[in-house]
């Protein structure tokens, strides 16, 4: 997702471009049609890593660094590269209290998340766990930003665009698509977990890459959607209408849940990035509707299969549990 994003932002920008990947059956089309070139390599093989850079580049793009192994085996190519970028994560983030985005008590930031705030201690252990996220990501910023090369760590919240496996708008989407006429959303659909276009971020890369430093950004939507906000930009480019029924509190099991829940609003401050001459390409509602039209595509093409169109359908099952809200409906009572 980000990558496609990125490749397609430099490409129109008259760059010369080259991806990488281990099955150039994964190398999207559209890119190969654009003139984007297809490199064979292993992201963990330090030698593939060095023939794919040759004799070097204006821009290095790491989307895939998750750990300190990672980072090192990156450095030796970063200092071919004019400037580097590396994308990390708003999860790096902690409150007064310790606890961050996939921690099981909720942070509270009190207000927009700088650069400056604190981050979790750096760790390794499985980088793809609720725990080791965060800090193998952490233990990855700093070896890159101690290195003293033009590197910068972008930190996003949560991506949408197309390609991704895990599109959180299909909550949403495949709701119209099933012609669900109630929508129903805890907290009152309230939750703010802050967006970031694909779009945008491969805008905030390519200011990056023009202004070769050794930083740390963040990089958000220019404005902050709640749940019900994107739940109605939704629809609103499918030509639907919702019943909303805004539950008060919060529900157990799947009925009025969404993907981005959050007790307290999570919102990126995006100063840092603006202040380098970053302009964003549009806000959540203007950037989303090409993932829209995507999603839509995909299921028709799939055959109306949602195991046939590349998601994570674990990720979503929890989301769709219609026979609990059928069955809410009918008792009308209210969520607990």
């Amino acid at each position: 997702m980000i990558g496609r994003a990125a490749a397609t932002r430099l490409i129109q920008a008259g760059w010369r471009v080259d991806v990488t990947g281990r099955d150039p059956s994964h190398f999207p089309a559209e890119l190969s049609e654009m003139g984007a070139n297809f490199i064979a390599a292993d992201r963990g093989r330090a030698q593939d890593l060095r023939v794919a850079m040759g004799n070097g580049a204006a821009l290095l793009l790491d989307v895939i660094c998750y750990t300190a192994e990672d980072a090192r085996l990156l450095l030796p190519v970063a200092q071919l590269a004019e400037s580097t970028v590396m994308i990390s994560s708003k999860a790096v983030y902690v409150d007064r209290f310790g606890n961050h985005s996939n921690s099981d008590q909720a942070p509270d930031f009190e207000g927009p998340i700088t650069e400056q705030q604190a981050t979790l201690e750096p760790g390794g252990g499985d980088w793809n766990s609720r725990d080791g996220y965060g800090r193998n990501k952490v233990a990855a910023e700093l070896i890159l930003l101690e290195s003293g090369l033009p590197i910068t760590v972008i930190r996003p919240s949560k991506v949408h665009g197309r390609g991704a496996r895990r599109p959180r708008e299909w909550v949403f989407v495949r709701r119209v698509l099933d012609h669900r006429r109630a929508l129903l959303l805890c907290d009152r659909g309230a939750g703010t977990d802050h967006t970031t276009a694909a779009a945008n971020l491969a805008e905030l890369i390519a200011v990056a890459a023009a202004h070769p430093g050794c930083r740390v950004l963040n990089s958000a939507d220019p404005d902050a959607p709640s749940a019900l906000r994107i739940a109605q930009v939704v629809a609103a480019l499918m030509g639907h209408r919702w019943d909303e029924i805004l539950l008060d509190g919060r529900c157990e099991g799947g009925v009025g849940m969404h993907p981005w829940s959050a007790r307290h609003p999570i919102i990126l401050d995006t100063g840092a990035a603006s202040a380098l001459g970053y302009q964003p390409v549009g806000d959540f509602a203007s950037t989303v509707s090409e993932e829209i039209t995507w999603l839509v595509d995909l299921w028709r093409e799939s055959g109306m299969a949602e195991s046939a169109m590349g998601l994570d359908v674990d990720f979503f099952q929890p989301f769709f549990d219609y026979p609990g809200e059928d069955a809410f409906l009918m008792a009308g009572v209210a969520c607990p």
